[in-house]
C-alpha cells in the first residue's frame, strides 16, 4: 500500500516515518529537501495477513512543491500531518488538500496527523478547530508524536482499514477469497 506524508516543512513527517520504520527519533533531524522513499511490512495474524506500507515522505518546503504530485503517483493512502504547535501549518492543510483532490481525486484514503502531541502544552491549534476540519473535508484525524510512534501506528493501521474496506471487491487473496477486515 502506498502512503503519502504531506505537510509543511518542519512538521515531523520525516521524523514519524524514521520511527516508524527504523525505530529511531532524531530531535534534531533536518528537514527534507527532496522526497524519500522506505518500506515496512507488519503483520496481522489475528487475519494471517502481511501488508507492506510503500510510505513517502515529502519535502515541504515551497521550492519543492512542484515535485509533489510526482510522487502522489499511485498513492492510495494520503497523511496530511501539520504541528499542533504551529497555526501555519494548521491553515496550510487547505493547500495540500486541494492537491490531492485535483491530482489524485476523491477516491484516496485521506487522513489527518495532528503532530508534536509530546509538546501539548505548546499547543497552538485547538482540537475543536482539528474536528470541524477533517469533518468538513471528510477525513480522520488523530495526535501522533514521533517520540513514542503508538499513535502514528495505530492511526495507520485505521486508515489500512478503511483503504481495504473501500477495495474489498479489488483486493483478492491468491485463493479468490475477499480479505477480511483487519
Amino acid at each position: 500500500v502506498k502512503v503519502v506524508l504531506l505537510g509543511e516543512s518542519g512538521v515531523g513527517k520525516t521524523s514519524i516515518i524514521n520511527q516508524f520504520t527504523l525505530k529511531k527519533f532524531n530531535p534534531k533531524c533536518n528537514t527534507s529537501v527532496s522526497a524519500q522513499f522506505t518500506s515496512k511490512t507488519i503483520e496481522f495474524p489475528e487475519h494471517n495477513k502481511k501488508i507492506r506500507f510503500d510510505i513517502w515522505d515529502t519535502a515541504g518546503q515551497e521550492k519543492y512543491r512542484s515535485l509533489t504530485n510526482i510522487f502522489l503517483n499511485g498513492a492510495q493512502i494520503v497523511i496530511f500531518v501539520f504541528d499542533i504547535t504551529s497555526k501555519g501549518s494548521f491553515e496550510q492543510l487547505d493547500y495540500w488538500f486541494d492537491i490531492i483532490e485535483r491530482e489524485v481525486g476523491k477516491d484516496i484514503i485521506k487522513g489527518i496527523a495532528a503532530n508534536k502531541i509530546d509538546l501539548f502544552e505548546n499547543q497552538k491549534v485547538e482540537e475543536d478547530l482539528i474536528e470541524e476540519y477533517s469533518k468538513s473535508k471528510g477525513m480522520k484525524y488523530s495526535y501522533t508524536t514521533a517520540t513514542d510512534i503508538k499513535g502514528f501506528r495505530d492511526f495507520l493501521q485505521n486508515l489500512i482499514k478503511d483503504y481495504l474496506k473501500q477495495n474489498k471487491d479489488e483486493s483478492r487473496s491468491n485463493k479468490g477469497q475477499k480479505l477480511d477486515d483487519i
